[in-house]
């Protein structure tokens, strides 16, 4: 069974398991939430704490992260009453930048205030103009609908001009706070949304599979031998629709991050991608040989099980909505059969989804990690290994 058939038969009887707050508001440190390690084609699952990440790899692995550092991208907005309307308070959500658009021109999401949260605004029209905080203006220019997505009923992302006191991003650093929906019940500062990589601000929202990694635990994989490499994909809104793909998005691999990937495969030693967004980014970047060049831009680049992965071995990976397009990357490394088995340990040991929530280790077999080498020879340093199953016992439970 698939992973979406595991989660939809599910969620008739009750809801996902779901964080609410961060694991720091429930007794934990970062590194002490769950951690599900899934192998040899689903049928070996570890329960584990994401502390215990070094005990899966070995020296001479790449972890290639994201460093883009979450922005306060929900701001108050005021929609303009008329035409026996009242003026309604909403959410303006910054997504991206327009591609190629000036500073101003920005792709967002209006969200209606709702009991349980909010909800998409697909009733706005062209031209429509929004007050914001200091005298701001938000006017709505057209549909953001890039090539390959069809239309659907309403428009949910639009093209709109920010007349701001300030640039977009200074203004929303003062005035604008993090994206955060129904689930999660109080409000959090910008600093519970940020990894220990943040260094160059863009995503709306944050890269949440880099969120469990602590200096202690970085500083253990140093040791160990393991490099820690990174790259830039700054992410967009993530509230899509069911079978709505990801729009674009901007990133950037530097030179010695794809020398490191290069180097890892071309030995038999594995890459971890920390991320969906890693695996966008790195394999925009990949030639047909297998081999990664560093490269900036925008990638529109949606990797499904029929493309397939040519540059990780493994994918660290928060727990995903049934008709995500996250589900058919994880099917590309692994398998549907993998991911499926996971998913039920996942929902049988009470795993928590969403961005406070817990994290899964896919990890590739040796036949399907031999040909991603593809081209690349592989140095003399010996077949890949099976790791030995870690069993951590008590520390499955939740606790500090």
């Amino acid at each position: 069974m698939t992973a979406a058939a595991v989660v939809e038969q599910w969620t008739k009887a009750t809801e996902v398991p779901t964080a609410r707050e961060p694991p720091e508001a429930r007794g934990l440190a970062r590194d002490g939430v769950r951690l599900l390690v899934s192998r040899d084609g689903g049928e070996l699952i570890t329960h584990a704490r994401f502390r215990h990440l070094p005990d899966y790899l070995r020296p001479g692995d790449v972890v290639v992260v994201n460093a883009s550092a979450t922005i306060n991208a929900s701001l108050d907005a005021v929609r303009e009453g008329g035409r026996g309307r009242p003026a309604e308070p909403v959410e303006l959500h910054l997504s991206t930048p327009l591609p190629g658009g000036s500073d101003r021109q920005w792709v967002i999401e209006l969200r209606r205030l709702s009991p349980d949260g909010t909800v998409p605004l697909l009733s706005a029209c062209a031209g429509e103009q929004l007050r914001l905080e200091c005298r701001g203006t938000a006017t709505l220019l057209e549909p953001f609908r890039p090539p390959g997505h069809s239309a659907r009923p309403g428009v949910r992302l639009w093209v709109a001009d920010l007349d701001l006191p300030d640039s977009v991003l200074g203004y929303a650093a003062e005035h604008g706070s993090p994206i955060r929906y129904g689930y999660v019940r109080d409000p959090w500062p910008l600093e519970y949304y940020q990894t220990m990589f943040a260094s160059e601000a863009g995503s709306a929202e944050m890269p949440s599979a880099g969120r469990a990694f602590t200096p202690a635990l970085v500083a253990r994989l140093t040791r160990l031998g393991v490099q820690v490499a990174p790259l830039v994909l700054h992410t967009g809104v993530a509230s899509l629709e069911a079978g709505e793909t990801p729009y674009p998005e901007r990133y950037r691999v530097p030179p010695a991050t794809a020398e490191a990937v290069n180097g890892a495969r071309g030995s038999g030693r594995s890459v971890v991608a920390v991320g969906t967004t890693v695996v966008r980014a790195l394999e925009t970047v990949t030639s047909v040989d297998g081999r990664v060049h560093p490269g900036e831009g925008w990638t529109d680049l949606v990797v499904t099980p029929e493309r397939g992965i040519r540059t990780v071995d493994s994918l660290l990976t928060g727990l995903h909505e049934p008709r995500s397009s996250h589900l058919g990357m994880l099917e590309a490394l692994a398998g549907a059969e993998h991911v499926g088995l996971a998913y039920e340990a996942a929902l049988e040991g009470g795993y928590l989804w969403h961005e406070f929530g817990d994290l899964h280790l896919v990890m590739g077999d040796e036949r399907q990690q031999a040909s991603r080498l593809g081209s690349l020879r592989q140095a003399p340093g010996g077949p890949i290994k099976k790791i030995a199953p870690v069993a951590h016992g008590a520390d499955f439970a939740e606790s500090p």
